[in-house]
């Protein structure tokens, strides 16, 4: 190995412009951010309800998830183009809406 790969700045990637990859981050964690917004002011009016254990963990796993899920989106496209990123990303979104309708389903069932 030579000395100068070691002190070059590696080459941007051609195929995806920093402004646009980093625009796409913030307008998909918005709508991530909504979801977590969403969960959080779901689950205000239920602090002083006697819900069951479950019920807690489902509305914790509601705050949590959008985030796991954005952070975990983001590691595994790190590298893909932007069409990539967005559909893994949309796809997310996705898993994290069904994810949201099945506790809403489960609060307002009142089997807890």
């Amino acid at each position: 190995m030579s000395t100068d790969s070691m002190t070059t700045p590696p080459q941007a990637d051609r195929r995806r412009p920093r402004w646009m990859f980093y625009t796409l981050l913030g307008v998909f964690g918005l709508f991530y951010a909504y979801a977590i917004w969403n969960a959080v002011a779901y689950m205000i009016p239920l602090v002083g309800i006697a819900v069951g254990a479950t019920t807690w963990v489902a509305l914790i796993l509601a705050i949590i998830l959008p985030a796991v899920i954005y952070v975990l989106a983001i590691a595994l496209t790190r590298r893909r183009g932007l069409g990539a990123v967005a559909l893994v990303l949309l796809a997310g979104l996705g898993l994290v809406a069904v994810f949201w309708l099945d506790v809403v389903g489960y609060t307002l069932t009142g089997t807890h």
